[in-house]
């Protein structure tokens, strides 16, 4: 076995929410281990906590329903849970990067491109000249492949297409130059051969830039497109953690093997995962609730 080193190391992560009717827990002592250069697929289905689990791990999680209530998330030596929360915005923007499903959720419709991207530069690359950020907003752009991207700086996110939008999202990211992409799901909404692309990207910005990446995803195509290592999540907890291989080669827990029964055969290209009846819990003894 190779040895890589863990940048991001999620403990016994517990996350719960108030509601009306009290206090909900919805993290049940999530682990897993996120290793430099390498990705991991954070796998489940809607509702099985792997937002809340990016939410915790960024500080982003909506104020003041919800709360982590046990647990430690190691960024190299320091525990994301103990900042305040200046030092969690600053580590949010450089160290740490997150891209979401929605671009227009993180894209402002009244601004351009290139004045989006410049203020991202300006408040995490203050060394930078006013001439060298523009520059580099161009280059971020010509890297995630944007064709005219001197016309795209000056364009507003809604005359772009989807993919384009995820691109420009992609170069927001990726202008501090993070250690840990967080990625929930930046290519669902995109049709197969956009995604297929975006895709491809990611990856070989991961093999230039060296950032690890953590890669939520429902889809198991998806997974074993862009993933090193796997961890499957099913009603607030990590059921299964393998690399890629491993996991397709031999699924361990019932629940893998039913998500792999589901997975589109060869012959299918490009159908997604058939979403099914949340599984009984009590088939699984260790789910129980104490």
């Amino acid at each position: 076995m190779n040895h890589h080193e863990i940048i991001l190391r999620v403990q016994d992560l517990e996350t719960e929410f108030s509601t009306d009717d009290g206090k909900v827990k919805v993290l049940h002592g999530v682990s897993f281990d996120v290793k430099k250069g390498r990705t991991l697929g954070l796998v489940g289905e809607s509702g099985s906590g792997k937002s809340v689990t990016a939410m915790s791990i960024l500080g982003l999680l909506p104020q003041p329903y919800g709360r982590v209530t046990q647990g430690k998330v190691l960024y190299r030596d320091t525990d994301l849970l103990g900042l305040s929360p200046k030092e969690m915005y600053a580590m949010r923007g450089n160290r740490i990067s997150m891209i979401f499903q929605d671009p227009m959720t993180a894209l402002n419709p009244v601004q351009t491109i290139g004045k989006q991207l410049n203020e991202v530069l300006a408040l995490h690359r203050p060394e930078l000249s006013k001439k060298e950020r523009s520059q580099y907003s161009l280059e971020m752009l010509k890297k995630v492949q944007i064709p005219l991207a001197e016309k795209r700086l000056y364009e507003y996110p809604h005359n772009l297409s989807g993919g384009m939008r995820q691109r420009v999202m992609i170069a927001m990211a990726l202008a501090c130059k993070p250690d840990v992409l967080i990625c929930d799901e930046p290519t669902t909404a995109l049709d197969v051969t956009i995604q297929a692309e975006i895709l491809k990207l990611m990856k070989s910005l991961q093999a230039e830039t060296g950032m690890a990446m953590i890669f939520i995803t429902h889809d198991l195509g998806v997974v074993a497109e862009i993933c090193d290592d796997v961890a499957v999540m099913y009603g607030g907890k990590v059921l299964e953690t393998a690399d890629v291989f491993e996991l397709f080669d031999s699924p361990q827990h019932p629940y893998t093997k039913r998500l792999m029964g589901l997975m589109p055969g060869l012959d299918r290209p490009g159908k997604q995962l058939i979403p099914f009846e949340p599984i009984d819990p009590s088939q699984f003894p260790e789910f129980k609730e104490s």
